[in-house]
């Protein structure tokens, strides 16, 4: 073996040698030897490490886990207290200095105010003198039992084109809010006349005892053969709205509802914009045969009662029961309002009766 070719592990690596390029001329600055390197850098990534730490030495390491919290924490504290300024805001103390909260608004029980609130809807194109007579008939009548009033227009109320009878709902709805201790409301139109001053409403119909006596069970809500009849095991304590029949339907030219939840959400649905422009032939009147016969929360509180006692007619559809004669509550010309009728004229006998009537109790 040739010694020369035998290298020690304790040798250094050799280097290679660059041969000189045949027929060309030799520089002296070229080196005869170099050393191999990497043509380029390894290549990085291009995703970064998440939560890279900061370049400067000082900065501190926070855990991931740890941030996550705070962030965490933040928002829950932020939310609580928009929150809490939102309900400052709805209980009024955070809005204008002239709101009041609600919990000092103060809440009127039914039954602390008057029994009976009487309420009639009066043209204001009617004739005046007319008009006063209507109001003396209500008010007297509620004088002598401690009854209260409310005459508001047919104009008062946006009834979007709808016909002005349909002015009777707000009505009603107007005068709970104007009286919320009040335990009953009546409304009587105005070709309606109270006849019998002497008889107390309350004590004559509206009682538990009276309307269980009264009320018309297991009858057709339309007659003659309407398939939805009023329910037969009503108690008289359940009892919200009364009203009588003619020989058409009901007749809402004299009822009376009971103030409570279930009234407003009566009198809220049968003001429903879509029964005020569906065009009714009788507008409000078939409106509510609509809804007592398809909605049985409204008909599990209707009590019907005979006409006469509520409703009596002098002319007009009435019911076998519902010709008006001496002694009735009510004495009603419906339409008379109407056409080439004149409610003043035909009323105007039965003044003259109630006028003597009252210079007989004066």
């Amino acid at each position: 073996m040739i010694p020369s070719l035998i290298r020690s592990n304790l040798d250094p690596p050799p280097t290679a040698t660059l041969a000189p390029l045949p027929n060309r001329p030799q520089l002296a600055s070229w080196p005869h030897t170099f050393t191999m390197h990497f043509a380029m850098p390894p290549r990085k990534t291009s995703r970064p490490p998440p939560y890279a730490a900061r370049n400067s030495q000082n900065a501190s390491f926070i855990p991931p886990a740890f941030k996550n919290l705070l962030r965490s924490k933040s928002r829950v504290v932020v939310g609580a207290v928009l929150g809490f300024l939102t309900l400052l805001w709805l209980l009024g103390i955070g809005g204008s200095s002239s709101s009041t909260p609600l919990a000092n608004i103060p809440k009127v029980a039914v039954g602390s105010g008057a029994p009976v609130v009487i309420v009639t809807v009066l043209d204001p194109k009617a004739n005046p003198a007319w008009v006063q007579k209507i109001k003396a008939n209500r008010e007297d009548y509620a004088k002598k039992h401690g009854y209260l009033t409310h005459f508001p227009t047919t104009t008062q109320y946006p009834l979007n084109n709808a016909p002005q009878t349909w002015s009777r709902v707000p009505a009603l709805r107007h005068a709970m809010t104007l009286h919320p201790g009040s335990t009953f409301f009546w409304y009587l139109d105005s070709s309606a006349l109270i006849m019998a001053p002497e008889i107390d409403l309350q004590a004559h119909l509206l009682s538990p005892a009276k309307l269980e006596k009264h009320m018309i069970t297991n009858a057709p809500v339309v007659p003659p053969d309407s398939v939805i009849k009023t329910f037969g095991n009503l108690k008289g304590d359940r009892i919200d709205f009364v009203i009588a029949q003619d020989k058409e339907g009901l007749a809402p030219s004299s009822f009376v509802v009971r103030n409570g939840e279930w009234a407003r959400f009566f009198l809220d649905s049968w003001f429903d914009p879509i029964y005020r422009s569906y065009n009714f032939q009788k507008a409000e009147s078939h409106a509510l045969e609509h809804i007592v016969q398809w909605h049985g929360t409204i008909l599990a509180k209707l009590a019907m009662v005979p006409q006469n006692l509520l409703n009596a007619y002098v002319s007009g559809p009435n019911a076998q029961d519902g010709q008006y004669k001496e002694g009735d509550l009510v004495a009603n010309f419906p339409g008379c309002d109407k056409d080439e009728r004149d409610c003043a004229k035909e009323q105007q006998p039965f003044f003259e009766v109630l006028e003597r009537k009252r210079q007989g109790y004066n």
